[in-house]
């Protein structure tokens, strides 16, 4: 069966949706590709599968070339992007499930490009459940690893952060990763930390604790996304 015009518009429109639903989701979570990246990797997917299978029907005198040549290439070349969502903070790697949800809104795109519409319906349910209801599972389970961002400004150059960690690690706080910004003459150094949180520790008087230290201009505490 040929594809007709209308056939194309409404994939196109139900990858523009799939792309949608993980896009809010990631962007509830503040992740650098949200909703829009996640609308234009799906939708694109889409169109590229869409002109894989609609260049051999109507240039093609034998119709017999491969229609998956092209949707092949969205799968290598979307790692180019997931690469871009993945941040080093120290020691730590965050954005591997947006990098992954990238990659997995363009083969659910590919999926409608290719009118699998039970198929990509079902996939796009499952990665919903991975994202959002595996996540309240995760902690739920593991309520005591809360992760936070611990950023420390000073007032002065160089730093000597030993006091600050000797209060961290005192409250049984362990440190997954430090950072170092390198501050000029305006501007104070400053220290982040990537730290896991006893259930039960009230973070908000340990910061005040850091905060009271003579070298420190300033105590922020950051929510850690995945």
């Amino acid at each position: 069966m040929e594809l007709t015009e209308f056939d194309m518009v409404i994939r196109l429109v139900m990858g523009f949706l799939a792309g949608g639903i993980i896009g809010l989701e990631r962007s509830s979570r503040r992740q650098v590709a949200g909703l829009r990246t996640h609308i234009l990797i799906a939708t694109g997917a889409t169109l590229l599968m869409l002109l894989s299978i609609y260049i051999p029907q109507q240039f093609s005198p034998q119709r017999n070339s491969d229609p998956g040549r092209i949707a092949a290439q969205v799968v290598s070349g979307i790692g180019f992007l997931g690469a871009g969502a993945i941040i080093r903070l120290g020691n730590s790697i965050r954005g591997l499930t947006t990098a992954a949800s990238l990659w997995f809104v363009a083969a659910v795109g590919l999926a409608i490009g290719a009118g699998m519409y039970l198929v990509a319906a079902a996939a796009e349910a499952l990665g919903i459940t991975a994202l959002i209801f595996l996540h309240a599972f995760e902690k739920k389970v593991f309520p005591a690893e809360r992760f936070k961002l611990l950023e420390i400004t000073y007032k002065t150059s160089p730093i000597s952060a030993a006091e600050a960690m000797e209060i961290v690690n005192k409250a049984g706080i362990f440190v997954h990763s430090t950072d170092f910004n390198q501050g000029s003459d305006k501007k104070g150094t400053k220290l982040r930390l990537l730290i896991r949180i006893p259930g039960t520790l009230d973070i908000a008087s340990i910061a005040q604790s850091i905060k009271a230290l003579d070298n420190v201009s300033a105590v922020e505490i950051k929510e850690k996304y995945s």
